[in-house]
């Protein structure tokens, strides 16, 4: 710890980077594939990828029922619903209400982490919640005048309940992992939760296989699904969970605001949606937020937690 948890900070902001790439691009997948067998051919495709992963390494304790049941808990609430709440409360509302939503995630994290987990949430931590919230909801806004110029500003209840639902479940996961990190290595947790979220999934996605015509697919799709499929059940869990170790859930859960940033900036870079003065507003809101939870003063605090849970 004496180099600081650095190399952690960077895994946990790479791991929300590629999920609010895949959120959105998942947007030009879901005019190709259905949500149940997009979710299903994503499992699929990254459990091929995760195979050696399953196994127990050397010196690796074995699972106990604890655990099993923590793994079950992380696929269902963090893979599993997060992925049909998302992508169906996108749908039946909007990527702005999305943003607004899942503003929220830190603020849940740091709740959920101060229930279940007992940490305490120090101010330059509550600041720095405070301070991602406030970017985040920002940058919906500055997208929700050019929706609702469009669009009528039209929102569906049932979309929002959803999005809401994904936001819990998001946090969950954080918490959740908390835990799992202390007993489970990585690349373990990432393999065997993505196969939950597999079993939990293959119902639906063959029955909405048995009536696609994947010959309408284009190639480019298939790639496009590659990369969704490797980044959303492979890299990102693996890099969270490999940050995850060492840092506090509570201040992983600020890390979370890059999952709505890089959706965004998918936005505006491949679908060329409008950035304004008031979407950079939202950027410099979310990273002053991140350096407010990983600045050095902060790291003392952590270690002096983590020391006296131990």
């Amino acid at each position: 710890m004496s180099r600081g948890p650095w190399a952690a900070y960077l895994c946990l902001a790479a791991s929300m980077l590629l999920v609010g790439s895949y959120v959105g691009l998942s947007k030009l997948l879901l005019g190709v594939f259905p949500v149940f067998l997009l979710a299903w051919l994503r499992f699929g495709i990254a459990a091929v990828a995760m195979v050696p992963w399953v196994w127990r390494s050397e010196g690796d304790a074995p699972l106990t029922t604890h655990d099993r049941l923590l793994l079950f808990l992380e696929s269902f609430l963090g893979n599993f619903l997060f992925s049909i709440c998302m992508l169906y409360g996108v749908l039946l509302s909007s990527a702005v209400a999305a943003g607004v939503v899942m503003a929220a995630i830190p603020a849940a994290v740091a709740v959920l982490s101060r229930v279940f987990l007992h940490e305490r949430i120090t101010p330059r931590v509550a600041a720095a919640i405070a301070c991602a919230a406030a970017g985040i909801a920002t940058l919906a806004l500055g997208r929700a005048g050019s929706d609702a110029a469009g669009a009528g500003g039209e929102q569906h209840a049932l979309g929002h309940m959803l999005l809401v639902g994904a936001a819990l479940c998001e946090a969950s996961y954080v918490v959740i992992g908390k835990r799992l990190t202390g007993q489970v290595s990585a690349k373990r947790i990432s393999a065997l939760i993505n196969l939950w979220g597999l079993v939990l999934i293959t119902p639906l996605g063959l029955w909405q296989a048995w009536s696609h015509d994947f010959a309408l697919v284009p190639l480019p799709s298939w790639g496009l699904l590659l990369f969704y499929s490797l980044a959303a059940s492979v890299a990102t869990v693996w890099l969270w969970m490999r940050g995850l170790r060492q840092v506090q859930a509570s201040r992983a859960g600020v890390f979370t605001v890059l999952l709505p940033v890089a959706s965004a900036l998918v936005g505006v870079i491949v679908l060329h949606e409008p950035f304004s003065a008031l979407h950079a507003t939202a950027f410099a809101l979310a990273l002053g937020g991140l350096l407010l939870a990983t600045w050095p003063g902060a790291i003392g605090a952590s270690s002096q937690a983590r020391s006296a849970r131990a």
